[in-house]
């Protein structure tokens, strides 16, 4: 991995930081720990992370390693505490490669970064790789790690995931650990999941969930048995603005889905328009309220990049009756989705994960059916509901597009529900693997 790193990385950009030599003493502890010469009793095997490299989003506090959150204020930033969700890892064994590229402060979707460089799409190295969580992405992508950790406020895992062909796991909120990591908004942020497969998400979930923390050993949960799952179609929102290309996408996962013998119901979920305006809000407020508190803004302003900045100062500006508006709209949200969910007996929504596929860099708008959108309301704009809902989400890879690029689609749950995703997309995957690879060694 370390050799793929060097060699890919100056092309695709998405190590802000390697740790070769913990992550060979790592690898080394643990060969030395399952040594066949050792004795039986000295022998330990940590599970099923045991010596497997991963990689973590830069916004992730490792002790003695920089977190820079991809900015430059925090440039030289070395935490002296890891992360819970980074102990979880290395209590199951895991070898931490590097810090991966990111969205300044996790605050935008496409990781084109002003003081780092931007992370590139494997598929397509003109195209963003997503974000906030892209270089994790892109790493997963272009065999550059076998698991990464990301964070996700607004889509910030499944948006990278399903640009760059990957699965992403957002947790239901409370699922897993977010002490010590560099925080966008409080209410929204979770921790979470990404790998190349839905099981080796599984493993990596059931690692640093909060429950395998209180066990001191990796999650007892088990997915559910195996059984004839109901999956709901939303009337409303979700398929008002797609391309043409991710709409033949999203219907070839129905289909494949429906010869693994899911069911389908349409569904209502009223206030589903009203999401999006209000997760902006709620984000928007405690971003700048978290960046005041830390002394960074509006004191060092010129030291962020533009987008960043535009939008901290946006946050002055949201009212405090603006502010628990928004929080009134998510609690009437919630019960609407309850509702909507007990009403008609599914199981999960299943609605596509973007718009669009991934789009050229520094392409600021993308016109779908004539008419122009911008291309970070679009990428957040199927995403938002899950995070304001605080239910698990998981994005899945359903094959290449006419153009050649991946394509995702979503199942989004109720609280707790993680493992039954993960299950229902594992089946979709056996059936439909993105069995394609980008091509990684590109011509100068």
């Amino acid at each position: 991995m370390l050799n793929r790193i060097q060699e890919l990385n100056p092309k695709l950009n998405v190590y802000l930081t390697t740790c070769e030599e913990t992550a060979i003493g790592q690898a080394t502890e643990a060969e030395r720990a399952l040594c066949s010469r050792a004795r039986s009793k000295s022998r330990r095997d940590r599970g099923t992370l045991h010596g497997i490299p991963i990689s973590l989003k830069d916004n992730i506090y490792t002790a003695g390693v920089r977190t820079t959150g991809g900015s430059k204020i925090l440039r030289e930033f070395v935490p002296l505490d890891d992360a819970q969700v980074v102990a979880s890892l290395k209590r199951a064994g895991a070898v931490i490669l590097g810090k991966t590229n990111m969205h300044e402060f996790a605050y935008g979707v496409t990781t084109e970064n002003p003081h780092f460089g931007a992370a590139h799409n494997p598929w397509d190295l003109e195209r963003i790789a997503g974000g906030s969580s892209g270089g994790s992405a892109a790493a997963l992508a272009a065999g550059l790690c076998y698991g990464s950790i990301g964070t996700d406020t607004g889509g910030s895992i499944r948006i990278p995931a399903a640009l760059c062909g990957v699965v992403g796991l957002k947790p239901g909120m409370g699922s897993v650990d977010a002490q010590h990591v560099i925080p966008l908004s409080k209410t929204l942020d979770v921790v979470g999941p990404m790998a190349r497969t839905v099981e080796d998400v599984a493993l990596l979930f059931r690692a640093i969930c909060v429950e395998a923390k209180n066990e001191g050993q990796s999650s007892s949960r088990r997915p559910p048995r195996a059984r004839r799952f109901i999956l709901g179609i939303p009337k409303e929102f979700y398929f008002h603005v797609l391309s043409q290309e991710v709409e033949l996408s999203f219907q070839t996962a129905i289909r494949v889905l429906n010869k693994l013998g899911v069911r389908f119901k349409e569904v209502s979920i009223p206030l589903l328009a009203e999401t999006e305006e209000a997760g902006n809000q709620i984000a928007w407020a405690e971003a700048t309220s978290h960046h005041q508190q830390a002394g960074w803004f509006p004191q060092r302003a010129g030291e962020y990049g533009e987008d960043v900045r535009v939008r901290l100062e946006m946050g002055t500006k949201v009212s405090a009756v603006d502010y628990l508006g928004a929080f009134e709209l998510r609690a009437k949200f919630i019960a609407s989705l309850r509702d909507a969910v007990l009403a008609s007996g599914i199981d999960a929504l299943v609605v596509p994960t973007t718009p669009i596929v991934a789009p050229r860099l520094a392409e600021d708008s993308v016109t779908i059916k004539g008419t122009k959108h911008s291309t970070r309301a679009l990428l957040l704009r199927l995403n938002r509901p899950a995070n304001l809902a605080g239910v698990p989400a998981i994005s899945v890879p359903c094959g290449l597009t006419g153009s050649g690029l991946p394509g995702g689609f979503q199942l989004v749950g109720g609280l707790g529900g993680e493992l039954q995703l993960l299950e229902l997309a594992r089946r979709f995957e056996q059936a439909c693997p993105l069995n394609a690879q980008p091509n990684l060694y590109f011509a100068d």
